[in-house]
């Protein structure tokens, strides 16, 4: 294999083995290379991946079910575990059903595939996750990506247009709403950004796909759990009621500790997509044991609102940590708190600087985040204490003052 070229060299990835959880139910303490290391970069942003009942739950599981499901959905691989798990994240969501897949990037490749077709619009927020831009662009629609965050640059390329055929969402047709006909646009954004933690206009981006017929896509991988008095993400945090977005997708490896995906709607849109989605009919099911888990999960989710409480305060302790130590954090009301730095090469050095005093804070680099905006992506969980919060901040202002001009 041909080594990189030097000024490739900061971009090129890496794996790390994580050896050990050398604390029972912490997932935030690490032992990496033989080095016990404080993680602040994981998407567990309420601990759970490492709470006991999930295991439990797997573990009653599997003394009573297979490991794996053998087969997809559609054949012998959909089982009780998976069906009881949709219908609760049905009722958490406020939808009529919802429809599990084996990822998220699955999810958005599967139902972008399915709802929309050559002849179609996709508008997309420029800082989209690559899965909605890769289901988007595979789709065969046209893709056209607005300013990020900016309902306005949306409206823009939404003028009005003379869709070619009956809208069957005014002429009273059964044909769902959600099939994105000929000559229709599907709306797509982000509910949180992953890479800057803010959160997307959704109430402004509700109005224009209403005003202008559009079908708008919400992948909420990253507020669900986190974010509402209830935990049911962005939409909550921005007032939307649920019939306001005919799809939302979530993930199940983020805030609810576990892995996988959904898809919540109407009964009719989940038909369609139980028929026309590749990425559910041509995958294998989750197993069962982590469905299981995932139950477990959403439990603790809806019954230990502390666990939002407490991330949103150490949010907030570290937003004012970071100040103090002159840290010029973006304006993100989440647990996704990046520091941009720019260069690649020193993202890294400021990554590498950290971990040789404990902390692991990945460094984000192109083309994950555009060219000069690499940085570092410090994320918050339930289960740091405030002390470790204090101690990064204090190491990483530290050398941050310290860094080359």
């Amino acid at each position: 294999m041909e080594r990189p070229e030097p000024a490739q060299a900061p971009l090129r990835r890496t794996r790390r083995i994580v050896e050990c959880h050398p604390q029972p139910h912490d997932a935030t303490e690490v032992i990496v290379g033989g080095r016990r290391l404080r993680n602040f970069c994981s998407n567990d942003y309420l601990g759970l991946s490492a709470h006991p009942a999930l295991a439990q739950a797997a573990t009653h599981c599997l003394q009573r079910e297979v490991f794996g499901a053998g087969a997809s959905h559609l054949v012998t691989g959909h089982m009780r575990e998976h069906h009881a798990l949709e219908e609760e994240l049905a009722e958490f969501t406020g939808r009529e059903r919802a429809l599990l897949f084996s990822s998220g990037y699955l999810a958005n490749l599967g139902v972008i595939g399915a709802l929309a077709r050559r002849g179609d619009r996709i508008l997309a927020d420029r800082l989209c996750h690559a899965s909605l831009l890769d289901g988007a662009l595979l789709s065969g629609a046209r893709l056209r990506r607005y300013a990020h965050g900016e309902a306005s640059a949306a409206a823009r390329l939404l003028q009005p247009r003379q869709h070619r055929g009956e809208d069957p969402r005014e002429s009273g047709s059964e044909q769902s709403a959600c099939a994105a006909p000929t000559g229709h646009t599907l709306l797509i954004t982000d509910g949180v950004f992953s890479m800057d933690g803010d959160v997307a206009p959704l109430a402004e981006l509700c109005a224009l796909a209403a005003q202008r017929h559009a079908l708008l896509l919400v992948d909420d991988a990253h507020g669900l759990g986190v974010l509402g008095a209830g935990g049911r993400g962005s939409l909550e945090f921005c007032g939307v009621a649920p019939a306001a977005v005919p799809l939302l997708i979530g993930t199940l490896g983020k805030a609810f500790g576990s892995f996988g995906a959904f898809v919540a709607g109407d009964s009719a849109l989940i038909e369609e997509l139980i028929q026309r989605a590749r990425s559910y009919i041509y995958t294998t099911a989750l197993p069962p044991a982590v469905a299981a888990a995932t139950r477990a999960a959403l439990r603790l989710i809806v019954e230990e609102p502390w666990r939002r409480e407490r991330v949103q305060a150490l949010t907030s302790r570290w937003r004012r940590a970071a100040a103090a130590e002159g840290l010029p954090l973006t304006d993100s009301p989440t647990p996704i708190q990046p520091l941009i730095v720019g260069e690649a090469a020193h993202a890294l050095a400021l990554s590498d600087a950290l971990m040789a005093e404990g902390f692991w804070v990945s460094a984000i680099r192109p083309p994950t985040v555009p060219a000069g905006t690499a940085r570092l992506r410090v994320s918050l969980s339930a289960a740091h204490a405030e002390a470790h919060v204090d101690a990064l901040a204090e190491c990483l202002g530290r050398h941050w003052r310290e860094r080359p001009p």
